[in-house]
């Protein structure tokens, strides 16, 4: 039997899901795993430009991760953020769905 992280995020962005729940300086990794070597894997993965080398990065990251027997995510959503082009001053959070909630500054040309 192993515990399963039920967590989850609207960023379809490695940062949403793995450093939250595996770093050893995150406040919501609740099962307390830390691995100085996955902690220096996150943070190279977080700066990198090249998609394929930050993907490649990932994949070492997840390695440590099973082999380690750290409580997995077994299933990564996709979720997205649209609005109509009349909707006027809406900037996206950089985290999408889960901050958009203040519309202060929001105006319709309707």
């Amino acid at each position: 039997t192993i515990g399963l992280n039920v967590t989850g995020v609207s960023v379809d962005d490695p940062d949403g899901n793995i450093v939250e729940n595996y770093s050893c300086r995150s406040e919501r990794n609740y099962t307390q795993y830390c691995n100085a070597e996955v902690d220096r894997l996150l943070a190279a993965q977080s700066s990198e430009k090249d998609k394929e080398k930050r993907k490649k990065i990932v994949w070492a990251i997840e390695r440590l991760l099973v082999d380690d027997a750290a409580r997995p995510i077994i299933l990564s959503g996709v979720a997205g953020n649209c609005w109509q082009p009349y909707v006027k001053n809406f900037t996206p959070h950089e985290n999408s769905q889960y901050n958009n909630l203040r519309f202060e500054e929001v105006w319709l040309d309707k």
